[in-house]
């Protein structure tokens, strides 16, 4: 790590690239650049407008960004360690970049690849891995984020298809989506308790379905340069062929969220590494008392254990992406990366806009963006507690949820 440049080679005190293949770094350095050159000059704006740039967004399609992990379709068939790689350089730019790929790949498109009948994956992965069409992924509800086999959402049995009623609340490119991957209760099959979490299905539903109402939550403080939406259904009607054939229960959701979770728990690092670098890099410029603030030993410390704890989160993600590649990671060692790696980057944040001092508040600087956002990522896709509460049922054979 050179003190005198602010040009940006990574945070990597482990040597970890030392790891990679060349085809690893090879794509890594493409996301970066495009990220360093087309993204990062502008998010300052867009964030301060709460714009989303989605026509520059659509472009990490080039780098796999859409269903990256998805082999056919059109899909890039990256391996689990060049996906998080690519996660964690789209979230240097913002969490909403990184969002963006989550909710299109990790969620929608991994639903229908999972779920879908081969009609239905032909007709959608190639068009939603090539940028050109959008989708979402409408799971939380307003009463049931924490607890999805609550949802009230349903979807009534009728002789022309099935019937949608009911709401879903932070859905991500909802109201500008050309298809959502809707979850609700089946009601009216024979031998199915439309209240059990076995009743929950998937559906597509197009967008501008009559009764499919989507719209933009404003006023947020974190995620600005981020779409992010309600749904409600009124008597949504839609036919038979759009039930994913294959969902089954409240797991098919979940496993989709391991998807997005292990992305998470690398995109959080590149925001982390982001405001390491902003921090370590004001140090060495910013004169008090006649010398570098980074000369003092209250500065140093507060870098040190940011590296730290950066490189600590660094080795849990790669070694998941080895446990991944082998067909052997958990659902509860992905909740452990994701808890750990957003906790560890959200304080890391904290403590560089510390360092930065009175100007860690402006939005020319990166740290404050970060730490806004990283305090939704730590709600979304399970709670910081709810991971710990799965991490805990593992250790005990105990479940506390409900408890």
């Amino acid at each position: 790590m050179n003190v005198t440049t602010d040009s940006y080679s990574g945070v990597d005190f482990y040597a970890i690239d030392d790891l990679l293949s060349p085809e690893d770094l090879t794509h890594r350095a493409q996301v970066r650049d495009w990220v360093e050159r087309n993204y990062l000059p502008g998010i300052a704006d867009w964030n301060e407008r709460a714009e989303f740039p989605l026509d520059l967004a659509r472009q990490i399609a080039r780098f796999g960004a859409f269903g990256g992990n998805i082999h056919g379709y059109g899909c890039a068939g990256l391996s689990p360690l060049q996906y998080g790689l690519m996660m964690q350089e789209l979230e240097r730019g913002d969490t909403g970049l990184r969002t963006l790929a989550s909710v299109q790949g990790a969620l929608a498109m991994n639903a229908i690849h999972m779920f879908g009948s081969e009609e239905q994956k032909q007709r959608w992965l190639p068009e939603m891995a090539a940028g050109n069409k959008l989708g979402c992924f409408g799971l939380t509800e307003p009463d049931f984020g924490s607890n999805p086999a609550g949802m009230t959402t349903t979807a009534t049995r009728t002789p022309q298809g099935y019937v949608l009623n009911g709401r879903k609340t932070w859905i991500g490119l909802a109201n500008i989506a050309d298809i959502a991957v809707i979850w609700a209760k089946v009601d009216g099959l024979p031998g199915m308790d439309p209240t059990s979490a076995a009743a929950v299905r998937g559906f597509l539903v197009p967008g501008g379905t009559p009764g499919f109402r989507p719209s933009v939550i404003d006023r947020k403080l974190s995620m600005r340069a981020a779409i992010t939406c309600r749904i409600e259904f009124d008597n949504c009607l839609i036919p038979e062929s759009a039930l994913l054939p294959g969902s089954n229960g409240l797991k098919s959701p979940l496993l989709c969220l391991n998807h997005a979770r292990y992305g998470i728990a690398w995109g959080v690092l590149g925001a982390a590494a982001a405001c390491f670098e902003e921090a370590r890099q004001h140090a060495a410029r910013r004169i008090q008392f006649g010398k570098p603030i980074g000369a003092f030993q209250l500065v140093q410390r507060k870098l040190a254990q940011m590296l730290t704890e950066l490189t600590k989160a660094q080795l849990l993600a790669f070694r998941l992406a080895q446990l991944k590649q082998a067909g052997r990671a958990t659902h509860v060692q992905i909740s452990m990366a994701k808890r750990n790696n957003v906790e560890t980057a959200l304080e890391i944040a904290r403590s560089a806009r510390e360092i930065l001092g009175g100007i860690g508040i402006l939005g020319e600087h990166q740290s404050f963006r970060h730490m806004c956002n990283l305090e939704s990522v730590k709600t979304y896709e399970g709670t910081d507690d709810m991971h710990l509460l799965i991490l805990g049922e593992q250790i005990t054979g105990h479940s506390a949820f409900g408890g």
